[in-house]
Order: structure tokens, then C-alpha cells, then sequence
């Protein structure tokens, strides 16, 4: 496939366009500043501009743009800019394909999503069907998926893909939390009886290049592994692979003061199954927290 995507520089889109390269496809990322590469090319989605030619040209578009909501402390600056990264360049990519002519439309768009859409569900088990949660990331992830809307009216089939927290040493839910660990200092967040969506970096790769090749597949697929476990669940085991203790809880309290408004979505439950990827017959890798740590952590383990 010739496939246009957004993102491709950040944590997830560089691993998943080195496999995609792999697979034997061809790749054309979207850069804001002039390209350094032959396959860059340039767009502005902060003022919507996107030559519809390269749109026109691809089978498929994937979008996973968007400032990193744990990169930084949260004020009201960057939380804007969390929100406008995502949905500026999500309308830009669904306008400019809805503004093509039915045979130079791609024929899919997988925008990227979060968890965050549920909000806080506590034990509640939810899947695609549950409507938006309440907090800031749900407000979010609301107008995002919202902002794909002019391409599936036009007849694209739209995948909005609901991640949960990949498993990587290199970052999302992992390498923030090794340090802490390996000195020894530290535990759950809170009363670590909250639930944390996670899900291998294989399964998700492999999740993607599964929802583009399914052309039966689309609207909200949530990207989560098949058993969710609680904060407290996920730290003990983390100790338990890092061979270290965690006997250290961090209180809520603690973690507002470091993190501001982020603290209270740390703190957030949100129990979520991937039903669409289940009745798919969707094949884990890594179906369960013990198999999927050793592959995340494999290089901390040997430092």
C-alpha cells in the first residue's frame, strides 16, 4: 500500500513505520518544517494547509499527530495545545479527503484516539459502544474523533483508534516509572486500585496493520490488551521483573503537586476491553501482563 502519515516521527509512528516499511509498503511522512528526506513531505495543519495531489496519491492515511499528554506539566497553554495538535491535524486530513473525487479518495483513515474517551469508568468494564467519560482527555478525544467526521460523510472508511498505554522501555506507560524502580523508591500511584488499559507494543503495531488490511472493520477500535490490570497489579509485577521492591506508594496528594492537572488522569480508572479486536479474531502476542513485560523491558533488564 502507499501509505500518507501524520505523526511518524513521535514514539508509536517511528516503530510503526519501520514495520510498515518492512511489510513492503511505501510510506510518506507529513513534516511541518521544509523535508530532509525524500519520503517528507510538507504541510501546516495549523493553518489547514495539505496539497490534496499527496492525499490523492496514497491508498491510505494515518494519522497519530499530537503533543505528548505526559511530556510535560500541564497549565492552560499546553493543554491547549494537546487538544489543537490533534484536532487541527485531524480535520485537515479528513477535509482534504472529502474534497476529493471518489477515485482519488484513500480508501481508509485510521486517526488516531485514546482511551481517554471513557474517562474515569472505575471497575466498570466498557467497550466501543460506551459513550464519552467526563475530564479534559475525554473532552478531547471527543472533538478529535468529531474532526474526522468530513471523510467517513464521504464515504471513507474511518478507523478511530482508541490506544491504551503501549509497553515500551523507551516511553508511554514504562520509562517514566524504571528509574523509580531501579533505586528502589518506588510503588503504586495512590490506592493503585484504579485500572490501566495497557497494551504490548507488538499487539499494537500489529493491531494497525491488521484494521488497515480489514475493510469491514471501522469506527472506534479500542488498541488494549485483553486483561487489564490495576495500578497495584501492574506495579507488582513490574517489581517482580526488575527484581526490585515497590513498597513505596506515591500519594495522590504527592502526585498533583508534581503534575498538576495530569495527576488526576494518572489517578483515573478506565477498564476497557478491546471488543472489536476480540470478535475479530484478532491474535495477541502478548494476551496477558506476564508475557508482555519481558519483551518491554528486555534491554532494562540486562543494563
Amino acid at each position: 500500500m502507499r501509505i500518507l502519515m501524520a505523526g511518524a516521527s513521535g514514539f508509536l509512528g517511528t516503530r510503526l513505520v519501520d514495520l510498515l516499511v518492512a511489510d513492503g509498503h511505501q510510506v510518506t511522512r507529513l513534516v511541518r518544517r521544509p523535508p530532509r528526506r525524500p519520503d517528507q513531505r510538507q504541510w501546516n495543519p495549523s493553518a489547514a494547509q495539505l496539497d490534496p495531489a499527496l492525499v490523492a496519491e496514497a491508498d491510505a492515511v494515518v494519522n497519530l499527530a499530537g503533543a505528548g499528554v505526559g511530556d510535560r506539566r500541564w497549565n492552560d497553554q499546553y493543554k491547549q495545545l494537546i487538544r489543537a495538535s490533534r484536532v487541527d491535524t485531524t480535520s485537515t486530513l479528513a477535509i482534504t479527503m472529502a474534497g476529493l473525487s471518489e477515485a482519488d479518495r484513500p480508501e481508509v483513515l485510521l486517526n488516531a484516539s485514546a482511551i481517554g474517551w471513557y474517562g474515569n469508568t472505575g471497575d466498570r468494564v466498557v467497550e466501543e459502544d460506551a459513550p464519552a467519560g467526563e475530564g479534559f482527555l475525554a473532552d478531547v478525544a471527543r472533538v478529535w474523533e468529531a474532526a474526522t467526521r468530513p471523510a467517513e460523510d464521504a464515504g471513507v472508511r474511518v478507523v478511530r483508534l482508541r490506544t491504551g498505554l503501549p509497553l515500551h522501555r523507551d516511553g508511554g506507560l514504562l520509562k517514566p516509572q524504571l528509574l523509580p524502580f531501579k533505586l528502589g523508591i518506588a510503588g503504586r500511584l495512590g490506592s493503585g486500585r484504579q485500572w490501566i488499559p495497557w497494551i504490548s507494543m507488538t499487539d499494537w503495531l500489529h493491531a494497525v496493520t491488521f484494521l488497515l488490511a480489514r475493510a469491514d472493520l471501522n469506527g472506534p477500535v479500542n488498541a488494549v490488551g485483553p486483561a487489564p490490570v490495576t495500578n497495584a497489579e501492574f506495579t507488582r509485577e513490574l517489581a517482580r521483573q526488575l527484581r526490585r521492591p515497590a513498597v513505596i506508594p506515591i500519594p495522590a496528594l504527592a502526585l498533583k503537586a508534581v503534575l498538576g492537572g495530569f495527576a488526576q488522569e494518572a489517578l483515573t480508572s478506565t477498564r476497557v476491553l478491546p471488543g472489536v479486536l476480540n470478535r475479530a479474531a484478532f491474535t495477541f502476542r502478548h494476551p496477558d501482563l506476564p508475557t508482555a513485560l519481558p519483551t518491554a523491558l528486555h534491554a532494562a533488564l540486562h543494563d
